[in-house]
C-alpha cells in the first residue's frame, strides 16, 4: 500500500533537501509529459541531472514518487494562500468567493496531475484509497464549516454537515475538473459566482444583494 505515511523521511542535509525537490519536480514534468503509465524512472532521473541510483536513495518505486509528487500539490491545493477575510454573519458570501477562488486557482494549477490521479485511481486501488483519503480532508472541512454555520443560524439545520459537505465539494471539484482538466475553459469569475450562489441556495442562505456600480 503506498500512502504518504510510507514515504521516506525526508533528507537531514540541505544538499538532500535539494536533491529529493529536484527529483519531485523533474518527476512532475515527466509525469505531465508523457503520463504516468509510460513514465520510466530513468527519464525521471535523467531530467533531475541525477543518476538512477540516485533516485533509489531517496524513492523506492514509480508509485512512491508520484505520491510525492501528489503531496505537493495536495498541499497546494489545501493550503492555496487565501486572502484574509474577516469570517463574520456580514462577511459570509466574501469568505465563501474567497475560498472557491482560490480552490479553482489551485485547481488550475494542478490541473494535468488531477487528470492523472483520476486515471490511475481507476487502475490502481492503492491510489484510489488515496484518492479518497485526500478527498476527505476537504470534505471533512468543509463539514465543520457547514455546521457552524448551522450553529449560528445561518444554514439549513436539518442538513446533514457530512453528506452535505459532500455534496457540494464534489460540485466545486466537477466545475473544476470539466474547467481546467477537460478544457471547457469556463471564466474563473463567472465559476466564483455561480459556485457561491449555489453553495448559499444549498444551505438555504440568502445571497446578498450587490449595490450596482
Amino acid at each position: 500500500m503506498v500512502d504518504e505515511s510510507s514515504l521516506r523521511s525526508l533528507p537531514v542535509t540541505a544538499r538532500g533537501q535539494r536533491t529529493r525537490e529536484a527529483l519531485v519536480s523533474a518527476a512532475r514534468r515527466v509525469f505531465e509529459r508523457d503520463g504516468f503509465i509510460n513514465s520510466r524512472l530513468t527519464d525521471i532521473a535523467r531530467e533531475a541531472n541525477t543518476s538512477i541510483g540516485t533516485f533509489y536513495t531517496y524513492f523506492d518505486s514509480k508509485d512512491e514518487i508520484f505520491t510525492a509528487v501528489l503531496q505537493v500539490a495536495q498541499d497546494d491545493m489545501l493550503h492555496p494562500g487565501l486572502p484574509r477575510v474577516e469570517e463574520d454573519p456580514q462577511n459570509i458570501a466574501a469568505v465563501l468567493e474567497a475560498s472557491n477562488r482560490a480552490y479553482f486557482e489551485a485547481y488550475r494549477r494542478n490541473a494535468k496531475l488531477m487528470v492523472l490521479l483520476e486515471q490511475v485511481a481507476t487502475i490502481n486501488p492503492d491510489f484510489r484509497a488515496l484518492r479518497v483519503q485526500r478527498s476527505t480532508l476537504f470534505t471533512d472541512r468543509v463539514a465543520r464549516w457547514v455546521e457552524s454555520a448551522q450553529e449560528s443560524g445561518l444554514a439549513d439545520p436539518a442538513l446533514d454537515p457530512l453528506m452535505t459537505s459532500r455534496a457540494l465539494s464534489s460540485m466545486v471539484s466537477r466545475l473544476a475538473y470539466y474547467s481546467f482538466a477537460l478544457g471547457e475553459g469556463y471564466d474563473l469569475d463567472a465559476m466564483v459566482e455561480t459556485s457561491t450562489k449555489l453553495w448559499f441556495n444549498a444551505l438555504g442562505m440568502t445571497f446578498p444583494v450587490r449595490a450596482s456600480a
